[in-house]
């Protein structure tokens, strides 16, 4: 996997995918706002939504406005054409650096933001897992989803990919182990599953894995 993985984001910027989605936002899904970077009239409205973003009018509670307000943002930037007139444009109180940051939480890959829309990341913690590129954006943020990870320790796991760190080593800092997922199956698939890892003298989780390879070889890519 990489950046041109076919589950990285090739929606249009601004188009509320997640956010329209009941079965993520439920009743709020009606609420979607979407932006369009070449109507100057939506154009204005994501600089306006901006600006009340960046005045803190959104608390980071509120998952499905933050990802509204990273939407205006991203959509701000392509429409004016930069992060500094996208800045210059939401008002003096909006900075290239939170415009930048914001930015890039709306183009993560629509598997994450899904998670930040449910609540299973922060925000404020997907500002820092979208940081990362290709596959460490992944582990990131199935390592806060599983280990449980708090802001200030995805932000230091983040930095420390970027001065060169791996990945796997980082996030074991962090006490988690990456790749180690608690599954909760049907009796009778368990039963399976460890009778035929028992007659292969192999471990279950090397009978999933190979199941799972066998599965995604064959399927479309979401």
């Amino acid at each position: 996997m990489n950046e041109e993985s076919p589950a990285d984001r090739r929606s249009p910027v601004g188009e509320p995918v997640v956010r329209s989605d009941p079965e993520v936002t439920g009743e709020r899904a009606a609420e979607a706002v979407g932006f369009d970077p070449d109507d100057p009239e939506s154009v204005a409205e994501a600089a306006e939504t901006v600006a009340r973003f960046a005045a803190g009018d959104v608390g980071d509670d509120d998952h499905v406005l933050m990802l509204r307000g990273a939407a205006a943002c991203a959509a701000l930037v392509r429409g004016v054409g930069s992060y500094k007139a996208a800045a210059e444009r939401a008002g003096d109180d909006v900075s290239v650096a939170f415009i930048r940051k914001w930015a890039r939480v709306h183009d993560l890959p629509q598997a994450i933001r899904r998670q930040v829309a449910s609540g299973q990341i922060a925000p404020s913690a997907a500002k820092h897992v979208a940081r990362l590129g290709g596959t460490d954006r992944y582990l990131l943020a199935w390592a806060t989803i599983d280990g449980d990870l708090t802001v200030r320790e995805v932000r230091a796991i983040a930095s420390a990919v970027n001065d060169g760190s791996d990945i796997e080593a980082a996030v074991r800092e962090a006490g988690v182990e990456l790749g180690h997922v608690g599954l909760r199956l049907p009796l009778d698939a368990y039963v399976e599953l460890r009778r035929r890892a028992s007659n292969r003298n192999v471990a279950p989780g090397d009978l999933v894995a190979e199941a799972l390879d066998d599965y995604f070889s064959e399927s479309d890519p979401a």
